[in-house]
């Protein structure tokens, strides 16, 4: 009973796929039936073409007509059967075009928790591979196989029109091969399941040994890390093939007992015959009938055999498309100014106030002043800044911009509203110039030169033997951490975002460097409201408001020498970081003597 419910509901969503399309659909299933009508064709021409040889002497010209006719059926079946599929192919692509845009566009809305929570094998998975396996139900079965099913029909009906007992006798095989196609698709609904999570894991482990061989070489893990990459591999293949092998058996003997129609038309036809029952036209007739049932059967079983692979790329499309998104507000708001206030605001990553990472939490960012969060690691000063960015909504209470709460600002608004620049300096496959224009797409070069020029990086990336135009993966191998912040600031400077929120966003950064891109973040936050999240203290120390966070709760707040003065956990942090900043500056110069 679940089995059946869970296939209307694939079934459900595969035509829901479908449904922008649906006048192309239509159109290509009229055409399939079209295409079968003509291949039909052809057989009842035979039949009176063996009749008039039968019965009589016939004319060249009545020759010539039924030949016509036959030709015409059989170009009207491959006419028809060519636009068919070319139109079943064009809606297809189109549709999986659609569906993967509308993935990426749900995984913008969902909670970034729910995004970063699965494996990017599993999400590579999602999106290339079952979005991928859509296709062949749209472009293949939803015309095909009715085209074939109706064939099959016609060409029954057909016999059962000449003889009720040669009709049965056609499908006299069909009950033998039935038995191993339904234990061979009984094996493949059970091991498909599994055989796709072991083509997860495989993705997954290709992707952390890829991303992850630069900490693998460092730590001189090769051995133990390729042999995890190894065995995923060899496990994998052997799931593979022992699946393939345990069903070889039954799918030979299913197209071994599939063709043998004249096991049954063949003695019955004769004893037909013989009794007087058939006429000699009908008994060839029935025979080529029989054959011809042959390619549309064949067909229609590879369709049956595959469904459960065609299930499970429509449920894995749809499992995306599902997920759960941040609620969003259509209307655009005009706050007059862009100040920062956090309502006794609590927030858990699971939803359970038990696992709180932020409680009680009260603080207000004035418009165009500088607000630090420091302290403890593990303190939720980083949540504090996403939640802001909305890539989580709050467990409870309220985070407000000009008294607005953001839940109820357009996402996409809040995203011009708020520019982030963190320590990942994530650059994509593309050239620095690209990189920097994300920051605002429709700035012109010379605004992309000004920006970069104001976050410091214009002169290295002219160094470069392409300059601007130099791929980001190329530029990598040369390009340091601080070089790489540099043009995240500047991407941040040319969208001009009233907030600004820096999440460690120095964390690369080294004595030398530390001048150049304490002057791109001027350039960035001037004017602007800015919240900055670091552990080098030193970055923050004329910051308005400094803000020590440790378990998700506000311990103090005040100026540099406030806190020097009143918080012990301040003080002494400060002091471990001039330490610090004392030894990496002699460091620095022993290297230079």
């Amino acid at each position: 009973m679940n089995d059946n419910k869970n296939q209307e509901s694939w079934l459900h969503t595969l035509f829901n796929f479908v449904a922008p399309c649906k006048g192309k659909m239509l159109l290509s299933i009229l055409c399939s039936l079209i295409s079968v009508a003509g291949s039909f064709i052809p057989y009842f021409c035979l039949y009176q073409i063996i009749s008039m040889f039968l019965f009589g002497t016939p004319s060249m010209e009545t020759l010539i007509f039924w030949c016509g006719v036959g030709l015409c059926g059989y170009v009207t079946q491959i006419v028809f059967f060519g636009i068919s599929t070319a139109v079943s192919h064009d809606l297809s692509y189109h549709i999986l075009y659609g569906l993967r845009l509308k993935i990426a566009d749900r995984l913008m809305r969902a909670p970034l928790g729910n995004v970063t929570g699965n494996a990017i094998g599993h999400l590579k998975s999602i999106m290339l591979d079952k979005v991928e396996g859509v296709e062949r139900p749209l472009a293949h079965m939803i015309p095909e196989l009715g085209g074939n099913l109706v064939l099959v029909i016609l060409i029954f009906g057909y016999l059962l029109s000449i003889d009720w007992r040669m009709a049965l006798a056609s499908m006299a095989t069909l009950p033998f091969a039935a038995a191993p196609m339904m234990a061979s698709m009984k094996a493949f609904n059970t091991k498909y399941t599994e055989y796709m999570k072991a083509n997860d894991h495989v993705n997954s482990v290709i992707i952390e040994y890829v991303e992850g061989i630069e900490v693998v070489k460092t730590f001189n893990q090769s051995t133990s890390s390729y042999a995890k990459f190894a065995n995923a591999v060899n496990s994998f293949k052997d799931y593979t093939l022992d699946w393939f092998q345990s069903s070889w058996k039954s799918m030979n003997l299913i197209f071994s007992i599939l063709p043998t129609t004249f096991l049954g038309t063949l003695p019955i036809g004769v004893i037909l015959y013989k009794i007087g029952a058939i006429t000699p036209v009908e008994l060839t007739i029935c025979l080529v009938l029989a054959l011809s049932l042959l390619p549309p059967l064949i067909k229609t079983t590879a369709f049956i055999t595959e469904i459960k692979a065609m299930q499970y790329s429509v449920e894995g499309s749809k499992e995306l498309l599902d997920m759960d998104v941040l609620p969003d507000k259509k209307e655009k708001v005009s706050p007059r100014k862009y100040d920062i206030t956090f309502h006794d605001v609590a927030f858990s990553y699971t939803g359970n106030n038990s696992d709180n990472v932020l409680e009680h939490l009260n603080l207000e960012m004035p418009e165009g002043t500088f607000t630090a969060l420091v302290g403890p690691s593990g303190g939720g000063k980083s949540t504090v800044a996403k939640l802001i960015a909305r890539f989580w909504d709050v467990s409870s209470g309220k985070i407000a911009i000009s008294g607005t709460d953001i839940k109820d600002i357009p996402i996409k608004q809040l995203a011009d509203f708020v520019s982030f620049v963190t320590q990942d300096n994530f650059l994509f496959n593309c050239s620095l110039m690209e990189n920097i224009r994300l920051g605002n797409p429709k700035a012109t070069d010379e605004e992309v030169y000004a920006a970069a020029r104001a976050a410091c990086c214009d002169e290295f990336i002219r160094g470069l033997e392409k300059g601007y135009n130099t791929p980001a993966g190329e530029a990598g191998k040369s390009l340091s951490g601080g070089e790489k912040q540099r043009i995240s600031i500047a991407r941040a400077i040319l969208k001009n975002a009233p907030i600004i929120i820096l999440d460690e966003a120095t964390a690369f950064t080294d004595p030398q460097n530390e001048d150049k891109i304490q002057k791109s973040i001027a350039a960035l936050t001037k004017g602007k409201t800015l919240l900055v999240i670091a552990h080098r203290l030193s970055t923050i120390q004329n910051a308005d408001n400094i803000i020590i966070l440790r378990k998700g709760q506000i311990i103090d707040s005040g100026t540099q020498g406030y806190l020097l003065e009143n918080c012990p956990l301040y003080r002494s942090m400060w002091e471990a970081h001039i330490g610090a900043k004392n030894w990496a500056v002699s460091q620095v110069q022993k290297g230079g003597r």
